[in-house]
């Protein structure tokens, strides 16, 4: 809700969306912020998280709430516990992140600019707000598709072992 241009959202409120089998709430979106910033609420379980990607317009910082996120980037690995920062510059540093324990890890994402939750919310499935629905299984056209919406948020998608193990 806003008042006098202050927003404010109760927890459970906001869009919540499926997004690669993650669970992802928008607290403030882009189209409330004037293309500013978006802020995510990012619920992702055992095995989850997104691929290799990049996006060299948008810079990109996570604050681990609870559990834990093995980050890959270009130029290594870094395991990312309760209270860890993670900031991806601008520039399109190719990075992914995954939960690889066996507990719910909790992530806040902020981008800079906006357009991230665009995207999210193109791609996404609505949810029920701590809903995990499975990972779409793709095939090639559906790929494709998704390489080419990701290309229209300025996001450029890499195969899995692009990072390598």
């Amino acid at each position: 809700m806003a008042t006098d241009n202050i927003s404010t959202i109760d927890n459970g409120q906001g869009q919540s969306l499926s997004v690669v089998g993650d669970s992802y709430r928008i607290l403030i979106s882009g189209k409330q912020t004037g293309g500013n910033y978006a802020v995510i609420d990012m619920l992702v379980p055992p095995d989850g998280g997104p691929g290799p990607h990049a996006h060299k317009d948008m810079q990109e910082m996570f604050y681990v709430v609870e559990g834990e996120i093995e980050f890959k980037m270009e130029g290594g690995k870094y395991k990312a516990k309760k209270g860890s920062f993670v900031n991806i510059p601008l520039g399109g540093k190719v990075h992914c992140f995954k939960n690889t324990t066996d507990n719910i890890a909790h992530l806040l994402c902020t981008v800079v600019p906006a357009g991230l939750d665009d995207f999210f919310q193109e791609i996404g499935k609505p949810i029920d707000t701590g809903t995990f629905l499975p990972p779409p299984i793709l095939s090639i056209d559906e790929l494709n598709k998704l390489k080419s919406i990701a290309e229209k948020y300025g996001q450029k998608l890499y195969p899995p072992d692009f990072l390598g193990d």
